[in-house]
């Protein structure tokens, strides 16, 4: 129910940034990539294109700008991006179609963001943890400084989300993560 709610609240904001995204960038305003769910189901992810169409065929010759540790890959000026590219990454609004895999039961408002099955390859046992639960939307790695935090604290966030989750806990992470989006922390 949670799911609808925040869908039906985020609807206007998904259509003119789908509209916005047409305007600077021929194709289609939406981005579906394959993820790696609960148990290592697969699932197509529905986002919001931040790139140019094509980008993924750049990715092998931008290995080397890539920013973080680990099994990931970001670049905080990816050379990809379109005119609103970065404002739709640094506002999280290219993630809010999330909400359609919310409500087709591949993922929960709160949990471990789901990763590509290129990163899941690389996991140790200790990271391979995470996908004993639904991904979601939101973590404690979302609200704790993303992508300026390494890949091994980003999995003890998540191992600890596991460890100790409650109720009352994703209500927390749900309340921490509007303060978070709107302060753009992290996001890149």
């Amino acid at each position: 129910m949670l799911g609808v709610f925040f869908l039906l609240l985020t609807m206007p904001l998904i259509v003119a940034a789908a509209i916005a995204i047409m305007i600077v960038s021929p194709g289609s305003p939406f981005f579906v990539q394959q993820r790696v769910g609960r148990l290592g189901r697969r699932f197509p992810l529905y986002k919001l294109r931040t790139m140019q169409c094509g980008a993924h065929l750049l990715h092998a010759g931008l290995q080397h700008l890539n920013e973080v540790d680990g099994p990931v890959f970001k670049i905080r000026k990816d050379p990809r991006l379109h005119t609103l590219g970065a404002f739709l990454r640094k506002s999280s609004i290219d993630e809010l179609p999330n909400f359609f895999n919310v409500l087709r039961g591949e993922m929960s408002i709160v949990g471990p963001r789901p990763p590509l099955p290129s990163e899941v390859e690389h996991y140790s046992e200790y990271a391979m943890r995470r996908l004993t639960v639904k991904p979601g939307i939101t973590c404690l790695w979302q609200i704790s400084g993303r992508s300026n935090l390494s890949f091994d604290e980003w999995m003890r966030l998540d191992n600890e989300y596991i460890d100790t989750w409650t109720p009352l806990g994703d209500l927390k992470i749900i309340a921490r993560t509007i303060p978070t989006v709107l302060r753009r922390e992290g996001a890149h």
